[in-house]
């Protein structure tokens, strides 16, 4: 017998964009992606070299076309999916330029913290989720 696989982990970050008004921008994975239709913060994978800060602002230039500040970690989560484990980590964040645009989701939506968990979250972001709609 051979030596068993070993399961890829992911390291992701999340950002919790929160609005003026507190709203936080939650982003449904579009047609074709695995997990296509559930909702997800914003966000990606850390590449290597680089903080889970600059990832965040990374991805976020590149999925939405804005700039953000990040701020307070909120959580990571280990999640297993069929394709690896994934290890998500939220940070809030604030925009500083730019507004919000469509380049790989299917919508985007501000939504109050307390009515996120509404919506069909994505496994590893249902934690996170349910921690900002206590606050």
């Amino acid at each position: 017998m051979g030596a068993p696989q070993s399961i890829p982990t992911i390291q992701v970050v999340g950002a919790a964009i929160t609005n003026d008004a507190g709203e936080i921008l939650c982003a449904k994975r579009g047609p074709g992606r695995s997990l296509a239709g559930f909702w997800e913060f914003p966000g990606g994978k850390i590449e290597p070299g680089e903080s889970p800060e600059e990832a965040l602002r990374r991805e976020i230039s590149e999925e939405l076309n804005c700039e953000i500040t990040v701020g307070a970690h909120v959580s990571t989560v280990r999640h297993s999916y069929h394709f690896g484990v994934v290890e998500l980590s939220i940070y809030r964040a604030t925009l500083i330029s730019g507004t919000p645009q469509r380049t790989e989701h299917s919508e985007l939506r501000w939504v109050q913290a307390q009515d996120m968990p509404r919506l069909t979250w994505a496994p590893a972001d249902a934690e996170p989720v349910a921690a900002l709609a206590r606050e």
